[in-house]
């Protein structure tokens, strides 16, 4: 290419002209082992070369793993960054931004705490808080055998609610909670009419009322007392869900 002759050239850089001959066999055991590593990594997308190597031993072959770590780089193979799952959004008939409380039952607010028991078990509670009164509707404690508050049970809590209080509320305010964001909740809200209003992932002061609520439950009573067992008697609550004194920053009664 350059016009002067192969033994010149190997002479002028200090290279043997056998290595510059030489042509690379691939050996026919390596070619049948990154077949296999393709294979492998194509059935285990996440698995390395470490894991890789490992099946291969088990299956009958005789290779070292720095000979598989090698073919395992030189054929472009690599464990895929893995993903975060995107969460599912709850829909919002008006934002949580613009909504504010201006009558009684006119916006419900959602939240879930949990805490444990004194044998490690963990509890988990449902706060509903109206906003305009500041009063705690429902504080549901998981007592049921499965101990699990979902969609179902989150909706069960909301009919009790209505037939107490003899309507619906004209809006929810929840977060995304996978419970909050169920169809189950979707089609409770069409049935009653009620809209929704999700706050945006990681934003907690979106939703005030519960959030405050949720933190004096917490510091007046879950921090303080220890609950053996998942059944706790209506007193625990009762306290909670009474008139408080007034908040001498605000000036008005917690419920009235």
């Amino acid at each position: 290419m350059l016009g002067v002759s192969q033994r010149w050239a190997c002479q002028l850089v200090g290279q043997h002209r056998s290595t510059q001959r030489h042509q690379p066999v691939q050996p026919e055991r390596d070619r049948a082992l990154r077949v296999e590593l393709r294979q492998l990594s194509r059935a285990h997308p996440r698995w390395g070369y470490r894991r890789a190597h490992a099946q291969l031993r088990q299956a009958g072959w005789a290779v070292n793993r720095k000979a598989v770590q090698r073919l395992w780089r030189e054929e472009g193979l690599r464990v895929p960054t893995r993903r975060r799952k995107r969460q599912r959004l709850g829909s919002s008939t008006i934002p949580a931004a613009r909504l504010a409380a201006e009558y009684p039952n006119h916006v419900w607010a959602l939240d879930y705490q949990f805490d444990q028991t004194t044998d490690g078990r963990v509890r988990k509670l449902l706060d509903v808080v109206d906003e305009h009164t500041r009063e705690a509707l429902a504080i549901q404690v998981d007592i049921q055998v499965e101990r699990r508050i979902d969609a179902d049970a989150t909706v069960a809590v909301l009919d009790q609610l209505v037939v107490e209080r003899d309507t619906a509320p004209r809006f929810l305010r929840c977060d995304n909670d996978p419970e909050l964001t169920a169809n189950a909740l979707r089609d409770w809200c069409r049935f009653t009419g009620a809209g929704t209003s999700s706050i945006e992932p990681g934003s907690p002061w979106q939703n005030p009322y519960v959030e405050s609520f949720g933190g004096r439950l917490r510091d007046e009573l879950l921090a303080v007392e220890a609950f053996s067992s998942l059944h706790l008697r209506p007193d625990n609550f009762t306290h909670h869900g009474c008139p408080r004194p007034a908040n001498p920053l605000v000036g008005t009664a917690m419920a009235r």
